[in-house]
């Protein structure tokens, strides 16, 4: 039951009530791996992005090389083209011209590296004029795309077709061609420059790229026309669907993207580039693996570091909070025994009611608080009736017995928390009845008498025949210098008045100290 005494510490046990340090220990342990976890993860997309950005670099560098080697290599084609042209179209190709334009073809495709040759083809696309010494006997070029497209288009401006095998040698080129007329206009042939496919490989190889890597020239309609790494069956395919003809050119003629190949599947970095003076597209690409190689590595040794540096605080987190749940176990243990002893200290071992010890300690902290609340305090003290014939007749077994049952039904009248039952000593009892007049202390005097009666233990030495007690109340209203002994005897008073008139009865004492009323029960 709750004592004033622990109403009086409710307040400092709130206020001193553990920390929970398990708890605590917990989630600052996972605090700390998550931050842990935290700043890898930062670090490691810091780095990544750095890394790509960085290739990004590379790439817009490396696209814009090539476009400029790409440029210059057909921009020369298309100078000597002009030139020749002009001459032609002055001169015409006839009988005498043709060993002065077969040696100005040779010096041509002397002084240019990139050309396989040049070939002359009248309006019905047979052979007129090479850069090699011996003429082709076949059948001419008349099915082929740059010669329909010429005799189909007046226009004068060269034209790039898609690469094609050479019907002189078979040596894969990208032809450049260009339109002759006659002086008043009319279609009279082609003039074609063909540049081999091995100097664009060979450029091609001159640049740094991984295993993985790709370089291509491509027309602006997507079709594939020289490739790095080289594959032949890839040659003339069309790359129109792929990502940076469908997406990419349309909106800007220059940039950089991460996308998985139309060709071969392998994600890579494409950098990309329109040429300005030809409708031509470059690209050069690194897979992701070889740009993000070294950053894997980084990250599986800084995830290895992290990782154990989290199963060691994750190890000392685990035996700490096993200290700490130890230590909790060992506390809790002696608080049981600290609450053990204060129980013993303070609450008698039979009945289980408050001992004179804190009974004593409980009217100081009353006595002021009467005081200062101007409240009335009051105390009944009760007796067994007969007691010492029971124990006789019955024996102390017997005896303690009827002191617990009597307990129970005391404390069981005592419905208030501030509300204190004592054994007084012996057979005698109290209880502390705060903020109570001698009305009310009178009406639970009552309640006890009649629940012991209730009880109807047998007492042969007693004229009711059973066990009754006897009940003396006394209240007043606490000044601040009021004793206690005077307190008790009052109550005590009262209590031999009731016992004096014919025991199993309730006496109040008036505050002037004489017997104010008797009450007696009725069986």
């Amino acid at each position: 039951m709750p004592t004033p005494l622990d109403d009086a510490h409710s307040a400092t046990g709130v206020a001193m009530k553990r920390f929970p340090l398990r708890k605590a220990a917990v989630l600052f342990i996972a605090v700390v791996c998550l931050c842990l976890c935290g700043l890898l993860y930062l670090q490691l997309e810091q780095s990544r992005r750095h890394d790509l950005t960085a290739a990004q670099v590379v790439s817009s560098n490396l696209t814009r090389a090539m476009a400029q080697q790409a440029e210059d290599t057909f921009m020369k084609a298309d100078l000597v083209l002009t030139n020749l042209v002009d001459w032609i179209q002055a001169d015409g190709f006839g009988g005498p011209q043709k060993p002065r334009l077969q040696k100005t073809f040779a010096r041509q495709v002397q002084a240019l590296s990139q050309l396989h040759g040049i070939f002359l083809f009248d309006q019905k696309g047979q052979w007129v004029v090479t850069s090699f010494k011996d003429m082709p006997h076949d059948t001419g070029v008349s099915d082929r795309e740059y010669f329909k497209f010429h005799q189909q288009n007046a226009s004068s401006v060269a034209h790039i077709g898609p690469a094609i095998r050479s019907r002189k040698n078979g040596e894969w080129i990208i032809p450049v061609s260009k339109r002759v007329n006659d002086k008043s206009g009319n279609f009279q042939g082609v003039l074609l420059a063909g540049i081999k496919m091995s100097y664009f490989d060979q450029f091609f190889k001159s640049f740094n790229i991984d295993d993985n890597g790709s370089m291509f020239l491509a027309s602006i309609d997507g079709t594939l026309l020289a490739r790095r790494p080289f594959v032949e069956a890839q040659i003339g395919t069309s790359l129109a669907k792929g990502e940076i003809f469908q997406k990419l050119l349309p909106n800007a003629p220059a940039g950089n993207a991460m996308f998985s190949s139309v060709v071969d599947g392998i994600v890579r970095l494409y950098g990309y580039r329109q040429l300005d003076a030809y409708p031509l597209v470059v690209s050069a690409a690194s897979s992701k693996d070889a740009i993000l190689k070294d950053w894997y590595a980084t990250a599986l040794q800084s995830s290895i570091i992290v990782a154990l540096v989290v199963l060691g605080v994750g190890l000392f987190g685990w035996v700490f909070i096993h200290q700490v749940r130890v230590g909790e176990r060992v506390e809790a243990h002696l608080r049981e025994a600290k609450d053990a002893l204060k129980l013993i200290a303070t609450h008698d071992s039979l009945t289980g009611l408050a001992n004179r010890w804190l009974f004593e300690r409980a009217l100081d902290i009353e006595f002021g608080r009467g005081a200062r609340q101007s409240s009335s305090l009051s105390l009944i003290m009760l007796d067994i009736d007969y007691f010492k014939r029971y124990n006789d007749t019955y024996g102390h077994v017997a005896g303690d017995h009827c002191l617990a049952e009597v307990a129970r039904a005391v404390k069981g009248c005592c419905h208030r928390k501030a509300d204190l039952a004592v054994r007084y000593g012996g057979e005698e009892f109290a209880v502390l009845l705060p903020d109570t007049d001698l009305h009310g202390a009178l009406v639970i005097a009552e309640q006890i008498r009649r629940s012991v009666m209730d009880k109807n233990i047998t007492h042969s030495g007693s004229p009711t025949g059973y066990v009754t007690v006897s009940l003396g109340c006394y209240s007043f209203m606490p000044t601040g210098r009021d004793s206690m002994e005077v307190f008790l005897q009052r109550a005590d008073a009262a209590l031999y008045q009731a016992k004096h008139s014919g025991r199993n009865r309730s006496a109040v004492l008036s505050m002037e100290g004489g017997v104010e009323a008797l009450m007696r029960s009725d069986r």
